[in-house]
Parts: structure tokens; C-alpha cells; sequence
């Protein structure tokens, strides 16, 4: 629930996703999906195995076409824009499936992106490594990327896309293959960034993580959002609960 008051109008949200929908073929994977991301916040998007999370993260950053609806950034509608430009706006994410450059290390990996997103005041050298001492992997830096642990190369796509400098940071499933130390660790970052003002919307089955660091969430189940709301809100939803947190309603 938001708080409201007559006459003053509520904040625009970062990213609005309307009544999305997407169609393959006879199968519909999302139907009328809508949801926010603040800046400054971290907004979980949960729901089970093949409940369309990832085909809405697509639609958001314009790897997936919608059937119907649309998607709003900073206010404006970017529905029909490509990826790379919704980048430029500040839209940056992580993948499911590790996207590393394998045959560079894990520094050069971090050095592409701060190329191509020249930093004011700093070289792409030294972006490069103020980021990994800030994911805690400057001692990995000089490792080929397709050697290092699943963990490692997690972190590694995160400060990938923080090279950016992105107003919106989408991370898919990105807690896997962290130790339960390195999730305690991951979680603080993330509560960082959001104090820093960036938005940060993830996609992740660690239901521990999900609670502790985000401010909302969203519950996704055959395509449908079926419930919104703050942690609390969501541990109490019985719809929640049947669907996907496997209590007894």
C-alpha cells in the first residue's frame, strides 16, 4: 500500500511496466503484467520456475517485443526502443546464463564496458578497478574470466554493469553460486547501491536474500503479477503461499 494525500501527485516511478503481454505462438508467457522500480530501491520480482520473469526482464531491456502494453523509464515511453538505446538512458542488467568474455580476464572484462561508457573524471583503467575492489574481486583481476568460479564470474557481470553507471540495474538470479557468507556480503551491496539512488530490480529463488534487501516486491505466477507489496506483506499473502512460498494456506 502507498500512502497518499489529496492534491499532490504520487512520484513517478522509475520504470513502469503496464499491462504487458507476450504472446509466442498459442502460448502466452505474460498477461497484463504491471509493475514499478524505484530509484534508490530494491525491488524483487519472484514467482516460480517458468512464471515469465526473464521474458519480462527481456521486454524491459528490449531483447522481447510485447504482444501488448508498455514499458515507461524516467517518464517516458520506451516500448518500441532498442536495446542499446534504453542503455544509454541507464538501463543495465545481468543474465540467468554467465555472458563473460571467457577469453579475457576478469579486469578486461570490466575495462570493455567502462570503454564504452567513458566515465567523467576517471580513466576506464581506473573505473575498472575501482570497481572490482568495490565487488570484492580485485584479487581475481588478472584471471582469465572462463577460469574463475561460478560466484566469482557473478560478481564479475555485476561490476561489468556497473561500469555503466546505470539508473536502473536488472540482475537475474544473481546470488547463485555465492557461499552463504558472499550472499551476506552481496546483499550489503546492494542495499549500497540503492542508498547511492541507483534502482535495482532482481530476479532471484533465495527467498533469505529477497527479504532482507528489498523494499517491494513483486509475485509473478503463469504470466500474472498476483500480489505486490513489502516483505512482510508478501510472507503473509496466502495466494503467495500456495503459488510459490510452499506454506499451508
Amino acid at each position: 500500500m502507498t500512502d497518499s494525500h489529496p492534491g499532490v501527485a504520487p512520484p513517478m516511478s522509475l520504470l513502469s511496466v503496464v499491462d504487458v503481454t507476450v504472446r509466442f505462438g498459442g502460448v502466452t508467457a505474460v498477461s497484463g503484467a504491471s509493475l514499478s522500480a524505484e530509484a534508490g530501491q530494491v525491488t524483487g520480482l519472484i514467482g516460480p520456475n517458468g512464471a515469465g520473469k526473464t521474458t519480462l526482464f527481456n521486454v524491459i531491456t528490449g531483447l522481447q517485443r510485447p504482444t501488448g502494453g508498455e514499458v515507461r523509464f524516467a517518464g517516458r515511453d520506451i516500448t518500441g526502443l532498442p536495446t542499446h538505446e534504453r542503455a544509454r538512458r541507464g538501463i543495465a542488467r545481468t543474465f540467468q546464463r554467465l555472458e563473460a568474455f571467457g577469453s579475457l580476464t576478469v579486469w578486461e572484462n570490466v575495462l570493455v564496458a567502462a570503454e564504452l561508457h567513458r566515465a567523467r573524471g576517471e580513466t576506464p583503467a581506473q573505473v575498472a578497478d575501482r570497481l572490482l575492489r568495490r565487488v570484492g574481486l580485485r584479487g581475481y583481476a588478472e584471471r582469465p574470466a572462463d577460469t574463475v568460479p561460478t560466484g566469482v564470474a557473478r560478481l564479475l557481470e555485476l561490476a561489468r554493469a556497473l561500469a555503466l553507471e546505470p539508473r536502473l540495474l536488472l540482475l537475474d538470479e544473481p546470488s547463485s553460486g555465492l557461499s552463504g557468507g558472499e550472499t551476506e556480503s552481496f546483499g550489503g551491496l546492494l542495499r549500497e547501491l540503492a542508498a547511492d539512488g541507483t534502482g535495482v530490480l532482481i530476479v532471484e529463488h533465495d527467498m533469505d536474500l529477497i527479504m532482507q534487501v528489498c523494499d517491494r516486491i513483486h509475485v509473478l505466477n503463469f504470466g500474472e503479477v498476483i500480489a505486490s507489496g513489502r516483505p512482510h506483506e508478501i510472507r503473509a499473502n496466502r495466494e503467495v503461499q500456495r503459488a510459490y512460498l510452499g506454506q499451508a494456506a
